[in-house]
């Protein structure tokens, strides 16, 4: 069967995009492939369950313009589906003299990205969380926290009622360019498709170069390494707790995060995973990492960031020293406070000069269209991305016929709540 869209990826951007393929074309024949057993098994199902605001967006950008516009439809979904979610707000904090320059330009970030985003002095931040030493912060009320499993598992859900075909275990292989669009050779059998998405997050330049596009930089995989509160210390933290992050350093520092299940995790480290899919330190793909180190452009990076690296692989094998970090927002924290617990992997684009993808990357291809940047804030702005994903594929060339069908019911709302996912 020739299908009119192949979606290649079952996380949350693959589903959300299979979901706006069906409501723009409901004539549409879509399928769905996932080389896991089920859906979000890597960055959705291993993230920090934040639905974030976008203060840290340059203004105009994509992902300040889709995470802006992802928290109402992603709280909408959570409210049409009986998915629990909280608008908690979070305060980001300065706790040097030197942050506060960076903190009052977060400030103003905010305001250019029209948030409600209000300034605090060290009292004041107290008020919000009364264990955490500062000397100024600021409050982002918008920001919330779900479970992008739960929601992941709706979208499964809705896609099977309107008719897409959802196929799991199933690893793409060969991508054929044919006059019409492409054959898919997968390890379950192969499929033909008009058009293909591309949504393989951590895979996604080599499915990209699989269908002869330049994804116009490689993947490099960071992990991210968080401990948890014990259970008993989760009242130090009352939401999300954030440093300034180091204007020179692409990643956002350590951090407290409650998750919707009232844990509350720290965390991340951010260092070289030394594998696509490598959640521990000792796991090691020697293909994914000989790539990365072949790789010009991480070989620039790494002597840009070499000393802000070298910290990071510190606290990686320190707890101490993760310890340290913590301490910088709330001094009452110990050794015997955390317990480690799972980690992601993020999938971040590098170019061949050593720059980080800043953006959301869209790369079109013949019959294609290849989604090769989506890290934070993707899962926030997933529903919006699939959206923009519609309605940019290649126009269909020879649409089969297909007969109007009544609607298919939608599914009962959700009210369970189940294993929480960590962080990516």
């Amino acid at each position: 069967m020739r299908h009119d869209y192949a979606v290649i990826g079952g996380g949350i951007v693959g589903l959300a995009t299979a979901r706006a393929l069906a409501q723009q074309h409901p004539d549409a024949s879509i399928l769905l492939l996932e080389k896991e057993s089920g859906p979000a098994r890597h960055q959705t199902g291993r993230n920090s369950g934040v639905i974030h605001s976008g203060i840290y967006y340059k203004p105009g950008s994509m992902k300040a313009q889709l995470c802006a516009a992802g928290v109402q439809s992603m709280m909408r979904f959570c409210d049409d589906y009986g998915l629990k979610y909280e608008q908690c707000g979070k305060v980001i904090v300065a706790t040097e003299p030197h942050e506060l320059p960076q903190l009052e330009a977060l400030y103003r970030r905010g305001l250019d990205n029209g948030l409600d985003v209000r300034r605090l002095t060290g009292e004041q931040v107290r008020e919000f969380e009364p264990h955490v030493q500062a000397l100024a912060g600021i409050r982002v009320a918008s920001t919330g926290i779900v479970n992008y499993r739960h929601v992941s598992q709706v979208l499964v859900e809705l896609a099977r009622s309107h008719g897409t075909q959802v196929h799991f275990d199933t690893r793409v292989t060969r991508l054929t360019p044919t006059r019409d669009g492409y054959d898919i050779g997968t390890t379950a059998g192969d499929h033909a498709a008009r058009v293909v998405v591309n949504c393989a997050g951590l895979h996604s330049d080599r499915v990209a170069r699989l269908a002869g596009t330049d994804p116009g930089g490689s993947i490099v995989p960071f992990r991210g390494e968080y401990y948890e509160l014990r259970p008993e210390r989760r009242h130090l933290v009352r939401g999300l707790i954030y440093p300034v992050p180091n204007p020179d350093f692409p990643f956002l520092g350590v951090h407290f995060t409650r998750m919707i299940d009232g844990s509350v995790h720290a965390g991340p480290n951010a260092v070289l995973a030394f594998g696509r899919e490598g959640y521990r330190k000792t796991d090691l793909n020697v293909r994914d990492l000989a790539e990365v180190l072949a790789n010009p452009g991480f070989r620039a990076l790494a002597r840009q960031h070499l000393r802000e690296g070298a910290m990071e692989m510190a606290r990686s094998w320190s707890k101490a020293r993760f310890v340290q970090s913590l301490q910088r927002l709330i001094p009452e924290v110990s050794a015997d406070d955390i317990v480690p617990c799972a980690a992601g992997v993020r999938a971040q684009a590098l170019t061949q000069r050593g720059q980080l993808v800043d953006d959301f990357l869209l790369v079109d291809g013949p019959n294609a269209l290849h989604v090769c940047n989506a890290p934070s804030p993707a899962a926030t702005s997933s529903l919006e991305i699939g959206r923009v994903i519609a309605g940019r594929v290649p126009p269909l060339a020879a649409r089969r016929s297909v007969a109007v069908q009544t609607p298919p019911p939608r599914p009962q709302p959700r009210h369970d709540q189940g294993p929480q996912g960590v962080h990516a």
